[in-house]
């Protein structure tokens, strides 16, 4: 029986006790099968791009990561296209087994995090509930033959055969696209990892599970700093836990994490070695009015992330996406619902476990937009200048190059008039069909976003 996580743990004890975005998109395209025949093994539950958006990384259920490359033609053409082609696919885990805890291990790839290209390679880490790998991704068109002590199948030639001596000479080849483990960080969390970040030394990394945060030197897999620890001398008195952890991007002493009473903790790791003491903690007042059963559920987070000025950063819980000035403390500057048609239907989703999922949210490149996911493969856009936002929809019917997406809009009562042709009513949403996970390039109008088994890329319309 696969260990559930700890805040799962709780929110199941809980359980049994009680208007147009200014950008107009078009679709790009999409990367998987579009059948109705979903393996579990095969459904995206991770998208990231690198730091320049050349390479795209998804990690999947099955262990497996596929690397994505851009186009180099659709990346040079006017206009400019968001076009990706498969560029490396290679199985980071594999299910294990913990013969101590009588524990089965997921090969399940929970994060993907870029590294910084500092040479010809690139460097990934990726990690699924217990152990983090550190990748090399490289190109090889070159080969050596004409070795002297093996032939050129490998095999070692019999020294007594060898009657001249011969210099190795470099041939060309066909590029051949390598992904290799360069370090393995493993046994330093008792509990599920839910978070990986780099610092932006590029030196250092965290690790962050239910209960701890840890903090890593890429270059030691067999020693880790516990910076926090929120584990309670007795377990029967646990009342939150860590659900997402993140590095400030330009101050490497800074990192925040979140928890699933709702509230945000910025550390300063210049305060003390030991970062239980946050410099801050950033939670809203609850509205006395919106109280019921499910607050403490609905109100935690799922994902947080900051700006990449470094100054704001949003956080998402299940009916909300709010952004929040490091500056301060005391509310959010802005506050987006994502799908409050859904606050009636708590009590279904409540039997249905949909309202333990965990919606991740992304920054555009430049700060002005937010992006978060929803049901029936809807996903949801934020402008923060003009305070509009636009409902849009991953789905096959729009899997044609350069289709202009079409604002979708839900309604809650059906009112008796003729419903348009974009409207669906909440009672119709498919809650299987889901967006977790989303990813933003980092310097353009590109979006990749994972809907099941598939990888749906959109774009500005130019």
């Amino acid at each position: 029986m696969r260990q559930a996580s700890l805040s799962r743990l709780s929110a199941i004890v809980n359980k049994r006790s009680a208007g147009n975005g200014d950008i107009q998109w078009c679709f790009s395209q999409v990367k998987g099968t579009l059948d109705d025949d979903v393996t579990e093994a095969d459904i995206i539950s991770c998208v990231e791009f690198n730091h320049d958006g050349d390479l795209l990384a998804t990690g999947d259920k099955g262990g497996r990561v596929v690397i994505f490359q851009r186009d180099p033609v659709s990346k040079n053409c006017q206009p400019r296209r968001g076009e990706y082609n498969v560029y490396s696919t290679f199985q980071s885990h594999e299910p294990e087994f913990d013969y101590l805890k009588s524990l089965e291990i997921e090969e399940k790839i929970n994060k993907i995090r870029w590294l910084r290209r500092k040479n010809q390679s690139h460097f990934l880490l990726s990690t699924n509930d217990k152990t983090i790998k550190l990748w090399k991704v490289s190109e090889r068109d070159k080969k050596v033959e004409g070795y002297n002590t093996k032939e050129e199948n490998g095999q070692m030639r019999d020294p007594s055969c060898i009657t001249a001596l011969r210099v190795p000479v470099i041939k060309p080849m066909e590029l051949m696209v390598e992904a290799s483990p360069r370090r393995i960080f493993a046994n330093a969390h008792t509990y599920h990892i839910n978070s990986i970040s780099v610092n932006s030394d590029q030196e250092t990394y965290l690790s962050a599970d239910d209960l701890r945060i840890n903090l890593w030197h890429l270059e030691i897999t067999d020693q880790s700093f516990n910076i926090v620890d929120i584990k309670p001398a007795n377990m029967e008195e646990l009342t939150e836990v860590i659900t997402a952890a993140e590095f400030h991007p330009l101050e490497c002493n800074v990192f925040v994490y979140s928890s699933s009473k709702g509230t945000i903790r910025l550390c300063d790791m210049r305060q003390a070695a030991l970062c239980d003491r946050h410099s801050k903690i950033f939670e809203e007042p609850e509205d006395p009015t919106n109280r019921s059963f499910f607050s403490e559920i609905i109100s935690s987070i799922s994902d947080v992330k900051v700006s990449n000025s470094g100054r704001y950063m949003i956080s998402r819980d299940y009916l909300s996406v709010k952004v929040w000035d490091l500056h301060m403390e005391s509310k959010p500057i802005e506050s987006y619902p994502v799908h409050e048609y859904l606050r009636s239907k708590l009590c279904s989703l409540y039997e249905n476990d949909c309202i333990f999922d965990k919606f991740e949210c992304c920054w555009a490149g430049n700060d002005q937009y937010i992006m978060t996911g929803s049901y029936n493969n809807f996903f949801r856009m934020f402008d923060r200048a003009s305070r509009r936002d636009v409902t849009l929809e991953a789905s096959r019917e729009i899997a044609k190059p350069k289709t202009v997406l079409k604002p979708r809009k839900v309604y809650q009562v059906c009112t008796g008039g003729k419903r348009k042709k974009d409207e669906i009513s909440v009672d119709c949403l498919d809650f299987n069909k889901k967006i977790l996970h989303t990813a933003w390039h980092p310097t353009e109008n590109i979006i990749a976003v994972a809907a099941t088994n598939n990888l749906f890329l959109f774009q500005d319309k130019l």
